[in-house]
């Protein structure tokens, strides 16, 4: 019924649009033969609007995995540079946030591990709320890499630093993901970082390896031991959903011959603060100066002109 809902909410935007230019088209027929000038101004003003509206309609029909409508899990993972890197984590963190936000999206962090010094080895977060959650931020996984004048560095240099975006979906309660409790190897452990007394003392956190693959999750944001297994499953089950479509999609890129570049771990976008400001997507050269924006949330366009040129091959 939801998916019937969304189709028919779709199709009536379609039907919408189509009424809208074709009383445009009318009004601009009058319009040239009283020569009213008044009227076409009003009638150029309705046709920006109709090819803005015109242009998202045909940009979210990019999105049309079976899961791109849905919620996501986003993990960010400190890599190379220590501190710094972990400190970047942080960066990532507030700027996914900010644009959770600017689009609609109800976010929440479902774990995190803090560095010793500033910021996040790693920290997961769900976002949900509004339609094209995963679609939109299945565009920023890989690595990103930051270059600036290190905060945490007494010479005050000039430091690279690379952070780990992952990006899942979140896996409903109607899709159903086998996951046999004799797979699953489950430890708990006392919570590291901040969370007050009753965290440190207690072995309140979780962490679950899936022995046929490897994959490991962890959560420990939660006081009792029971929340953070049921939250370190969620993540897990996202997990295996997406390792078992990209199983698919490499078995179906074999079957039809085609060469893919795996992109998953390579270097995505560039952050430069120092010697000079610009943020640049590497695998589309979309780029901009304003790297205060950027950090604010200002990330949409990156998103669009990345899921843009993967449709237009």
């Amino acid at each position: 019924m939801q998916e019937l809902a969304n189709l028919k909410t779709e199709v009536e935007r379609w039907q919408t649009l189509h009424h809208r230019v074709a009383e445009a088209l009318e009004l601009a027929d009058l319009a040239a033969m009283d020569e009213d000038e008044t009227m076409g101004a009003g009638i150029e003003a309705e046709a920006e609007e109709l090819a803005a509206e015109l242009d998202q309609l045909e940009y979210e029909l990019i999105l049309a995995g079976p899961h791109d409508r849905g919620p996501a899990l986003l993990a960010l993972h400190a890599g190379a540079g220590g501190t710094e890197a972990q400190d970047f984590a942080q960066m990532l963190l507030r700027m996914y946030l900010r644009w959770a936000e600017q689009q609609g999206y109800k976010t929440e962090i479902l774990d995190s591990l803090r560095g010793q010094e500033a910021g996040y080895k790693s920290v997961t977060i769900s976002v949900a709320g509004a339609p094209w959650a995963y679609g939109y931020l299945s565009a920023e996984r890989g690595v990103h890499r930051l270059v600036r004048l290190s905060p945490f560095d007494e010479a005050h240099r000039r430091h690279t630093s690379f952070v780990l975006v992952e990006v899942v979906p979140e896996i409903t309660n109607d899709i159903e993901v086998n996951i046999s409790p004799d797979d699953l190897k489950i430890d708990v452990f006392k919570a590291s970082g901040a969370g007050g007394q009753h965290v440190q003392k207690n072995s309140t956190a979780v962490r679950i390896t899936h022995l046929p693959t490897g994959i490991v999750v962890a959560c420990q944001n939660e006081r009792s031991q029971t929340q953070n297994r049921e939250i370190a499953l969620r993540i897990l089950r996202g997990k295996l959903y997406d390792l078992q479509q990209k199983k698919f999609d490499e078995e179906q890129t074999q079957l039809k011959g085609l060469h893919v570049s795996a992109g998953w771990g390579n270097q995505i976008r560039s952050y430069v603060l120092h010697p000079y400001h610009m943020v640049k997507d590497l695998r589309t050269d979309y780029e901009t100066g304003n790297t205060t924006a950027v950090l604010d949330g200002d990330i949409q366009g990156f998103i669009e002109a990345y899921l843009k040129s993967v449709i237009g091959g």
